[in-house]
């Protein structure tokens, strides 16, 4: 990233950083071992377990084969990469690999490893569990190197063994504590990608043990293995206890964690997939802690004494297209929509304070945002004649499927949404016919077939790299968008492999501008999520990428 995009970051990531260090005083790092930063001593004042009121259930216990928000909050806490996040940033910084150095030609990364760390089954964390995990990743077949499955692996490391355009080559171990990983083309995100918890290190042994890639069902209704539905098994400060689909998951302090062990040493995640029933359980102090606090109640809570800080908008809400249904092939439909939608009134209406309207797939402050890009500005006359244009002048009728009973980063009140959007395509002569899934079933339907037409989605960034919002979006087929376009998927594969932040940068402009045109959907807003604690939480470690470890959690008494 160039200097000045750079800044932007920084400068736009500063107001949530300094809200959370009033909060919190001062942020904890992870420690290196010190013996005494791992005695739980500190515990003993305070209430060890911390409640936190979830959303929906995790989709599976394998970050692998996940994709989704809640799963990734557990795995952030038993899982660990060889790259994590810089405290308060969107930047890449080590873990569990200390350091890594790149070949010339961009093609071999050599990481030197963490010594001394131990699975939570006891198997060495050392450089052939790291080839393990990717040599897993890349011999996927069948269910398991599906959409459904393994979303990210397959959308940034463009396929598997045997695909001619999988990224990855091959791992050695060079020793005990240095793993080499070799490329087929640079990929100038690589190392930022690491960051993601699909890529976290797993045991081996655990993984084999309890046939993690014994999956099962359909790409449209997976069925996870033994190891995804009850043996999830990392290096990070938590083991997994106990998982009740619908009601909780427990978690227990991993009292041989290589890091600061901190005060916590239970977590429970709850299931609580109502906005409201969330707020309640925190004022009855039922829980501790909650995500997606909905718009309306943020100013009520702060007044009643609860720590409210809202993320820095890292985020895009999209309303998506899907291109198998004959009528959304016609780009004078897609650009009528994109006219009929008031993103205005969207955000003032029902989105977070804080909310920033959206003109393209990526935050204005990651590289390659496009200032000048063409917009579809709100004018429901010019919607009109284009539909008449397509042959739709007395009318179109579209499927809209949207999820309930979830409340994400990107969309804290789908229905609200939903809602709205129907009535400004209403007022243009579309009439929408409404299909809802619960969340896990939303996702299934989104990437497991064509059966859905115009869908609410949207995306947190993981890490700061253009190609983690565009390139997954659009490097290729997928079933959430339904359309071949070997001008744009050539042109992000290119890009991916620019080193240089600049000549990346004027890369991403182009293609930005390419996307305008094409009108996949329409980019909606970037939402500012809020978050909101009981009083005794002093310290929450709050991440634009939500890369958040409780271990860092402070409490009072």
């Amino acid at each position: 990233m160039n200097r000045t995009a750079h800044r932007r970051l920084l400068g736009g990531l500063a107001a949530g950083a300094a809200f959370a260090l009033l909060l919190t005083g001062c942020q904890s790092q992870r420690d290196d071992g010190d013996p005494a930063a791992s005695e739980p001593g500190a515990a003993s004042d305070v209430d060890s377990t911390f409640v936190f009121g979830a959303s929906s259930d995790p989709s599976g216990l394998d970050p692998a084969f996940a994709s989704d928000g809640e799963t990734f909050r557990i795995s952030r806490q038993i899982f660990e990469g060889l790259v994590g996040v810089e405290p308060g940033t969107a930047d890449p910084a080590p873990l569990l690999a200390e350091s890594w150095e790149t070949s010339e030609d961009g093609l071999d990364y050599t990481f030197a490893l963490k010594s001394g760390v131990t699975f939570h089954d006891g198997t060495p964390f050392d450089a052939e569990a790291v080839c393990a995990n990717f040599d897993r990743w890349y011999n996927w077949t069948g269910l398991t190197a599906t959409e459904s499955l393994s979303y990210y692996y397959g959308s940034l490391y463009g396929g598997f063994a045997g695909d001619e355009n999988a990224l990855y080559a091959s791992c050695s171990a060079d020793d005990e504590t240095t793993a080499t990983v070799s490329l087929t083309r640079p990929f100038s995100g690589f190392i930022a990608s690491l960051s993601l918890p699909a890529f976290s290190m797993q045991s081996p042994t655990a993984l084999e043990e309890y046939g993690a890639d014994d999956v099962g069902g359909s790409e449209e209704a997976p069925e996870y293995s033994e190891y995804g539905e009850g043996h999830p098994t990392g290096t990070g400060p938590f083991k997994f206890e106990s998982w009740s689909p619908g009601s909780e998951v427990v978690l227990s302090a991993n009292a041989d964690y290589w890091g600061e062990q901190g005060q916590i040493q239970e977590i429970v995640f709850r299931t609580i997939d109502d906005p409201t029933a969330r707020r309640q359980a925190l004022e009855a102090g039922d829980i501790d802690g909650f995500d997606y606090v909905a718009p309306a109640d943020t100013a009520a809570l702060e007044d009643a004494g609860f720590n409210v800080m809202q993320r820095d908008p890292f985020t895009i809400l999209y309303l998506g297209f899907n291109q198998t249904v004959p009528e959304l092939q016609d780009v004078r439909v897609r650009q009528a929509i994109a006219h009929a939608v008031d993103r205005e009134a969207l955000v003032t209406q029902v989105l977070p304070e804080g909310t920033e309207v959206a003109s393209q797939f990526i935050p204005p402050v990651v590289n390659g945002y496009n200032e000048g890009v063409t917009d579809y500005a709100y004018d429901p006359d010019a919607a009109r004649d284009l539909l008449a244009e397509a042959g739709y002048a007395d009318g179109l009728e579209l499927t809209f499927n949207y999820p309930v009973n979830i409340s994400r980063p990107y969309m804290p009140n789908p229905e609200q949404i939903f809602t709205a959007l129907s009535s400004q395509l209403a007022e243009v002569g579309i009439t929408v016919n409404p299909v809802s899934d619960e969340w896990t079933d939303y996702l299934d339907r989104m990437r497991g077939g064509a059966d859905h037409g115009i869908h609410l989605l949207g995306w947190t960034g993981d890490y700061n790299d253009t190609d983690n919002f565009v390139g997954v979006f659009f490097n290729g087929y997928s079933n959430e968008w339904g359309f071949e376009n070997p001008e744009l998927f050539g042109a992000l594969s290119e890009a991916r492999q620019i080193a240089d932040p600049d000549e990346a940068a004027t890369a991403y402009q182009e293609i930005n501008e390419q996307i305008a045109q094409f009108v996949p959907g329409v980019p909606l807003a970037h939402p500012a999520p809020s978050l909101a604690f009981d009083s005794r939480v002093t310290s929450y470690p709050a991440s634009p990428v939500n890369d958040e470890v409780f271990n860092m959690i402070e409490l009072s008494e």
